[in-house]
């Protein structure tokens, strides 16, 4: 088992290699975890890792039981298959947690093509709110008067607080990053060197993030 073997994306794209994958993908893992908002999917890097696991499983099996090899390849497996749960389960969480403005976020996206969601996400969170508002229904609504069941499910939208500084390494020289202070108009600009670290506000940094300039840690 190795991680040098070359994949094949379809659209002519480009040929990488499952180290290439596994590092985007922990990249996007780390981003997700520490991002106070829902990332744009990496869904296409999951799909090529899992099927590479696959791939890793078959040649495992080919080695004696008594190799020490195998029992090290299990253990890079195991930690494989932990950040692509992890990563699929901190989306999941935030869904639930931001759900309406998650969704109606996504709608608009849709229409333009730069949606966030992958089509099983968006069907999980539509399905979600659904039943969350089913649930309140039989629970409180039906239970008090009729002139006391109106209720706007917007009304318990809970948003990411864009605001929480983070920390972050720049992964390019980023210069003219603006800094807004929300206690005044004395707006900052700095620049970010190439692999200089800040501790700064996510929201004047989100596009940076999303686009690869800098990484969290």
């Amino acid at each position: 088992m190795d991680l040098e073997d070359d994949i094949e994306f379809s659209n002519d794209e480009e040929e990488i290699t499952a180290d290439t994958v596994l590092k985007t993908l922990q990249s996007a893992w780390q981003n997700e975890r520490l991002a106070p908002e829902i990332l744009p999917h990496r869904n296409d890097m999951v799909e090529c890792m899992l099927g590479q696991i696959q791939h890793m499983e078959r040649n495992i099996n080919k080695l004696p039981k008594t190799d020490l090899r195998a029992s090290i390849h299990k253990m890079e497996l195991s930690r494989i298959k932990f950040i692509i749960c992890n990563y699929l389960k901190t989306r999941l969480n935030k869904i639930e947690k931001y759900c309406i403005p998650i969704l109606n976020e996504e709608k608009q996206r849709i229409d333009s093509g730069t949606n966030y969601l992958t089509p099983s996400e968006y069907k999980y969170a539509q399905e979600y709110l659904l039943n969350l508002e089913s649930h309140l229904k039989t629970v409180v609504l039906n239970k008090v008067p009729n002139n006391m069941q109106t209720f706007e499910m917007s009304k318990m939208a809970v948003y990411p607080n864009l605001q929480t500084h983070v920390f972050l390494q720049a992964n390019e020289t980023v210069n003219g990053v603006v800094l807004e202070d929300i206690f005044g108009d004395q707006d900052e600009e700095i620049d970010l060197e190439e692999g200089s670290q800040h501790i700064l506000q996510y929201k004047p940094i989100a596009d940076l993030v999303k686009n690869g300039k800098v990484q969290l840690i």
